[in-house]
């Protein structure tokens, strides 16, 4: 028998999450909650909408799970609260992972994170609660993500690296092997770091220039 979901949001990341836990798990996603004050809409994707103040009225939680599908907004604050809060009233915090990864850490992941299509997850790594891993990355052997981080697409994340609680970690950076990475550090797009980086640290990658020279003006393309 299916176990029923309940996902928090309405946004793009919940749509997706809808799509990804009916067509990829053994949930079935039975309705939406938002916040009273963002409540525009009494349907999404087809199911009802109700005010999360509310949920508990509506979606027992002895009988349904949650997923909280935030962004990184406020540097996973957000996120970090509406997990809590949920997890407060009783609800079990259900985890995606797709059934197209590479997971090979028996397992070790945490509740509520959003692990989506050809992440490699190499053996004795360990994904802790509430983190969201976008496509592509590489998480290196014996490595570890802490709660409430959000890891984009297409990052290689080194074997030994500890990366603190609360972080984001844009597109195609890489951290090399053996460093750690403290709490609510911002390691923008394409960036290489190489040593340690301390808490509330904030790390951006050189954006390419545009060359002076037009496109219409060159001869081997």
């Amino acid at each position: 028998m299916k176990k029923k979901l309940v996902i928090f949001g309405t946004g793009d990341i919940a749509q997706l999450a809808h799509f990804y836990f009916s067509t990829d798990t053994d949930h079935e996603v039975v309705g939406f909650a938002v916040d009273r004050a963002y409540l525009t809409s009494d349907i999404f994707c087809g199911l009802p909408v109700v005010a999360f103040e509310e949920v508990t009225q509506h979606f027992a939680p002895n009988m349904h799970d949650m997923f909280v599908a935030l962004s990184y907004s406020k540097l996973n604050q957000v996120r970090r609260e509406k997990y809590s809060v949920t997890k407060s009233l009783g609800y079990g915090l259900a985890s995606y992972v797709s059934s197209r990864a590479s997971i090979l850490n028996d397992g070790a992941i945490g509740e509520n994170c959003f692990i989506l299509e050809d992440n490699t997850l190499q053996p004795f790594c360990v994904i802790g609660d509430n983190v969201t891993l976008w496509s592509g990355n590489h998480i290196g052997h014996h490595a570890r993500i802490d709660d409430h981080c959000f890891l984009a697409s297409h990052i290689v994340v080194s074997g030994g690296v500890t990366i603190g609680e609360s972080c984001f970690i844009g597109v195609n950076a890489t951290l090399r092997d053996h460093i750690a990475i403290g709490p609510r550090c911002v390691i923008g797009a394409g960036a290489l770091i190489l040593e340690d980086a301390a808490e509330d640290g904030v790390y951006i990658g050189t954006a390419t220039e545009r060359s002076r020279v037009p496109s219409s003006r060159l001869r081997r393309i």
